[in-house]
């Protein structure tokens, strides 16, 4: 989602390059989940229920298992005959009064009951796909349907049907915010209860279906010599996934080897384990065969952790001075019919941790339900509650200035923290060690041409068109786990690989981190090589989420090259018969200092192996997290007639840190912005609570993704960066910047373009027949 026509405003910091992945890419010939396919391979289809919510009275496989090329039949009985039970729980969690969070045990398999439309219940494998599946259709699977929970309002309305018995009222965890003080609740209520002006807002945070480019897959083999797996799927980290996979199975991790290659495209959604993976290791130790499965775009739409699905209501408190003095939201969360990994983190420390975004409030209140429903599991997806709650602040902030009648740009400025109050200690006890806000702010208001708007309008108007231009200022938060470790090795043949835990989905790993290296110990880039994707090459780590990659590996890059120096030192001291205080090393070269005698890093490389000091290298690093943030203006046009909202300029002003790579981290703000813009004005997945919680977006007929005519035909993006104190290089994240901003900019334009009785009933997404519907019941 990177291919718009933009005129695309440079910046002095970061250096653009080719990118070295993509020649392999746009030929054809990128290994991806269904390529490199293993030899005399089996195929797996799954028969998924057709019931968001039943119980399981029979399950009938003799047919299929009597089929022509069918090879196994699994089911929840089958797994539990092998050990194989449940996926990973979720992280523990307290929320109020200390009470846990609450999360059923999900099985791989059902036995007993079915939570979703989707779910898996019985795994087919066969000689053929084809084979597969016409033997998946010849499964009788009995139900005895139970009503159902499809949306966050039915899940906590009174008298709901109940999910789990031991989970009253479908409620996964009551979280009370990080401050976790009865007093301050009081206060923030006390502030509220006697300010001048109280703006307050409602808003909905649509469900997304993330779709990307390439569905999830999967091939599995079992080695019976060494009792030892192998599952190359689809994944953002194949230790974190090999890690969940090995406790679904119930065994030693290292009995699992997990490999990697191309993704296209993750967005969060393939961290974490999910059911098929575990049937392929179960079926391939059966079958001792590799077992392969490639989900359809059609299986992906009931299968794949979907996000967002929020109800959010907040309140903000100001003088008529329009002082911010207090900040209160009340957000309820559908977490799906089970808890995902980090399910409930996005929902409670990731969405909170946003506020109070730029600006100074010292008081916040912020208390997060989080419900069970009977819906495909919620996960992370770009932004992973960072755009849900920059889009409740702003939102707010565009009511709060027509309740005082100060001009929204001007509210925002009198508002915002200070370069002098920085490091910032927030009322959610995180603290922002960088930025200049006011900067930021002030740049993209002259970019954005901002002053001359009520002109532009007026020419809309004189069109007959409605016209509007939203602000969007945010903080977002990068690098949720701080621990990665990097390691150098020497092979043979002039090579340094460079091995990184984190895996690439389009973002330019080789690019950047090779070149980083290269340019490190003076090298030529092709003589570094990145290694990822491959549990057995032992770097530990977390997945790429969270905008963690860049920060995280250019610390360890910059660590491990200089403890490899120091260990390569003494090697060339011996080679060259000096002591080490007269090296120099420059340009991939230990030099004796004042003379022209010298040997080659790789020469120091070589002679260290053969002698007993190897010079490979491992270095583990601790980053902490950086603050993202920015500001970015939209402005929209809306055909009364049919509703219909046309994005006509776009200015996305942001501090990512010091840039590494000035294409790429632009190509990641466009990306987000096109995701920000799918949700703002066309994506929505709805579940039909009176036809048994069916999806009824289960298709791209029915759930609108934007296409290139849907993008901004003007867009300026710049970087105005302030180096972040918490890592060597200054970086910052900025792969969820785009989505993070560009939902509450579009929105505000939105609303700012319409009467304002309408901009008061205005939700995502703003569809045409929305937008329409709400100009109809305007004229009445």
């Amino acid at each position: 989602m990177m291919g718009m026509s933009s005129p695309v405003g440079r910046s002095a910091a970061g250096v653009g390059s080719v990118r070295v992945e993509d020649d392999a890419l746009v030929r054809g010939a990128g290994r991806f989940a269904d390529d490199a396919l293993a030899a005399g391979r089996a195929h797996a289809v799954f028969v998924r229920s057709r019931h968001a919510f039943a119980k399981i009275v029979s399950v009938d496989c003799e047919a299929a298992k009597a089929h022509s090329g069918t090879l196994c039949v699994l089911t929840g009985a089958d797994l539990e005959a092998e050990g194989v039970r449940r996926l990973p729980p979720p992280a523990s969690m307290l929320g109020r009064g200390g009470k846990p969070l609450l999360h059923p045990l999900r099985p791989v398999l059902p036995r007993d009951r079915v939570y979703y439309v989707g779910e898996p219940v019985v795994c087919i494998v066969a000689e053929s796909l084809n084979a597969a599946t016409d033997a998946s259709e010849l499964v009788n699977i009995e139900y005895e349907t139970l009503p159902c929970v499809a949306t966050v309002t039915e899940a906590v309305r009174q008298g709901a049907p109940q999910l789990w018995l031991d989970i009253p009222g479908n409620v996964a965890l009551d979280w009370p915010g990080p401050v976790r003080s009865e007093a301050n609740e009081r206060e923030v209520a006390e502030i509220i209860a006697r300010a001048a002006i109280v703006a307050r807002v409602s808003l909905v945070n649509q469900r997304l279906i993330v779709a990307s480019l390439e569905p999830r897959g999967a091939t599995a083999w079992h080695e019976p010599e060494k009792d030892r797996y192998t599952l190359r799927a689809c994944s953002q980290s194949a230790s974190v996934l090999r890690a969940q996979v090995a406790d679904a199975m119930g065994f030693d991790a290292e009995r699992v080897r997990v490999i990697t290659e191309d993704v296209g495209g993750a967005f969060g959604m393939k961290t974490g384990a999910y059911p098929e993976y575990i049937c392929l290791l179960v079926a391939s130790k059966r079958l001792r065969r590799p077992i392969h499965w490639m989900s359809t775009r059609s299986e992906a739409f009931v299968s794949d952790n979907q996000a967002r699905d929020t109800v959010t209501d907040a309140e903000l408190a100001l003088d008529v001075g329009g002082k911010f003095l207090a900040l209160r939201v009340r957000h309820v969360a559908n977490l799906g019919a089970y808890v995902t990994s980090s399910g409930a983190a996005v929902n409670t420390s990731n969405f909170s941790r946003c506020f109070p975004s730029m600006y100074d409030i010292a008081k916040v209140d912020v208390g997060v339900v989080c419900v069970l429903t009977n819906t495909i599991p919620t996960g992370p997806y770009r932004g992973a509650g960072r755009p849900e709650a920059n889009y409740v602040i702003e939102r707010l902030i565009d009511e709060a200035s027509r309740a005082t009648g100060i001009e929204r740009a001007e509210l925002r400025a009198r508002n915002l923290i200070k370069p002098s109050q920085i490091p910032y200690r927030t009322a959610m006890e995180t603290t922002y060690d960088s930025g200049v806000f006011p900067a930021i702010l002030a740049e993209a208001l002259k970019r954005s041409d901002y002053s001359d708007f009520p002109n532009r309008n007026r020419n809309a108007r004189k069109r007959g068109r409605y016209r509007g231009i939203g602000i969007s200022c945010f903080v977002e938060h990068a690098g949720a786990s701080p621990t990665e470790t990097v390691a150098l090795r020497f092979p043979e043949g002039g090579i340094l690989e460079l091995v990184v835990n984190v895996q690439p989905a389009g973002q330019g790993h080789q690019s950047v981190f090779s070149r980083m290296l290269a340019e490190r110990l003076g090298l030529r880039i092709d003589q570094v090589q990145l290694r990822s994707g491959d549990t057995d090459l032992n770097v530990s780590g977390y997945a790429s989420v969270g905008s963690r990659s860049a920060m995280v590996v250019s610390h360890g890059v910059t660590r491990a090259a200089d403890t490899m120096l120091k260990v390569a030192r003494p090697v060339a001291a011996a080679m060259l018969e000096v002591s080490e205080a007269d090296l120099l090393y420059t340009q991939g070269t230990f030099r004796v200092a004042g003379t022209d005698h010298g040997v080659s890093l790789f020469d120091v490389a070589a002679h260290g192996l053969k002698t007993g000091r190897p010079l490979d290298t491992a270095d583990t690093s601790q980053t902490p997290q950086t603050f993202p943030n920015g500001c970015h203006i939209a402005e929209v046009d809306i055909d009364p007639d049919t509703g219909r909202v046309t994005v006509e300029r776009y200015t996305a002003v942001d501090d990512c840190g010091n840039v590494l790579d000035e294409i790429i981290a632009e190509g990641q703000i466009h990306g987000g912005l096109a995701q920000g813009l799918g949700q703002a004005l066309l994506e929505n997945a709805i579940y039909d609570q009176t036809s048994e919680g069916q999806l009824v977006t289960g298709s791209f007929m029915d759930y609108a993704l934007p296409r290139a005519n849907d993008m901004m035909p003007n867009l300026f993006s710049i970087f105005q960066t302030t180096a972040a104190t918490t890592n060597p290089l200054g970086v910052k994240g900025v792969g969820e910047a785009g989505a993070t901003g560009a939902i509450a900019a579009l929105m505000n334009a939105v609303a700012d373009a319409l009467p304002y009785q309408c901009a008061r009933q205005l939700q995502m997404p703003a569809t045409s027949a929305h937008v329409w519907e709400l100009l109809k019941n305007a004229r009445r």
